[in-house]
């Protein structure tokens, strides 16, 4: 059962623009950089995100969203907890981001 992964950004006030540009094309470009340790492939079913332009005025402060699609639990538990690529822009990430919303489901599972 594919499994779809939603990340929310709010960046820390005062962050430089070229700096978040940097981080969302880092964040796009997992899906080539994410390679799975068996096929040393890519392993990510689809990707992209951008910036919030909703105008209902309920995105809270957050201001980047992106969502990637999985084939399983399994890659993606790979990718949250081992993906050496994926850790890295994590720990990166975390320092220029003042909330993050992470949000994983399964199509149809209500």
């Amino acid at each position: 059962m594919p499994i779809v992964h939603i990340v929310l950004f709010k960046f820390k006030e005062g962050t430089d623009p070229t700096v978040v540009k940097d981080i969302c094309d880092r964040m796009i470009g997992l899906k080539n950089t994410c390679i799975h340790p068996d096929t040393q492939k890519p392993y990510m079913r689809s990707y992209g995100g951008g910036k919030n332009n909703s105008p209902e005025n309920a995105a809270h402060g957050l201001q980047y969203g992106f969502v990637s699609e999985f084939d399983s639990e399994t890659d993606r538990d790979y990718y949250l907890n081992k993906d050496p690529s994926h850790l890295k822009f994590v720990e990166d990430v975390g320092k220029i981001v003042d909330m993050a919303t992470v949000f994983d489901y399964e199509p149809g599972v209500l």
